[in-house]
């Protein structure tokens, strides 16, 4: 078992267990890219809300989803407000036997919620009967859990580098398409062009996409409906409900009670 400090170095290739669980609040956090050789890995926070951004996607983190992130697949955990931090590592062999290796945000239901919050406070050693036994209800739930696609491809384009770095910290709101040409020099035809060619969606489209990821960031966060208007300048409160409930199918208080 390991409750992890803020800043704790920890590295799972270097155990041999097929399951390793660890446990951590942590606030303003940012791993940086890397990836793990030998394990997958399980991310979920039942409290607070974790961004993940791969080589060319990004995707948002609430308390009813968790991620799974296959061995080799390089990805970057960010979070700016208080996180119970919540990983699974599983040995890759081990794994391969229960669940596909690819990249996937799944939902997470009461039960799922429980054992993953015991499985992060066992101790680390050779599985006992009883740990192998709520193991193959684990294995179950995984292979029975929806599969959630709200997901965010990054543009690779280097003129937008340092911009898209700004929008993955949340340090600005992608603009306009008229503003985002004046602040990077680009025409808005070329822009257009890349969006739609390293994204599959048009600047316009891909900037609500993400203000609907961070929508979701802000309201787990517990800011209000008219302070997550005002932050992504939506025209008012019910314009920005209206939006939620477009791409969610319910409104903001409704998609926060999504437990099952």
């Amino acid at each position: 078992m390991a409750i992890l400090k803020q800043n704790e170095s920890f590295n799972a290739d270097t155990l041999h267990e097929n399951v390793i669980g660890i446990a951590s609040d942590m606030v303003l956090h940012d791993s940086g890219f890397h990836f793990h050789k030998t394990k997958s890995q399980l991310l979920y926070a039942p409290s607070g809300c974790m961004t993940v951004t791969t080589s060319d996607r990004q995707l948002v983190l609430p308390p009813f989803r968790m991620l799974w992130i296959p061995a080799h697949e390089v990805h970057r955990v960010n979070f700016r407000n208080i996180v119970a931090y919540r990983s699974i590592y599983f040995d890759e062999d081990y794994s391969q036997k229960y669940i596909k290796s690819d990249l996937k945000v799944l939902h997470v239901n009461t039960l799922l919620k429980e054992i993953i919050e015991r499985i992060c406070f066992w101790e680390w050693s050779a599985l006992k009967s009883d740990q192998t036994n709520l193991l193959n209800v684990f294995w179950d739930e995984m292979q029975r859990a929806q599969e959630e696609k709200l997901e965010l491809k990054m543009p690779q384009d280097r003129r937008f580098k340092r911009i898209v770095e700004e929008w993955t910290l949340r340090q600005s709101i992608p603009p306009m398409l008229k503003n985002l040409a004046e602040k990077t020099g680009a025409v808005e035809k070329t822009i257009s062009r890349i969006f739609k060619k390293e994204t599959g969606l048009s600047y316009q489209d891909w900037r609500q996409q993400w203000r609907l990821q961070r929508s979701i960031e802000l309201l787990v966060e517990g800011n209000s409906i008219g302070e997550v208007s005002h932050i992504l300048d939506f025209s008012s409160d019910s314009a920005f409900i209206e939006f939620f409930k477009k791409h969610t199918g319910s409104t903001p208080l409704q998609y926060l009670m999504k437990k099952e």
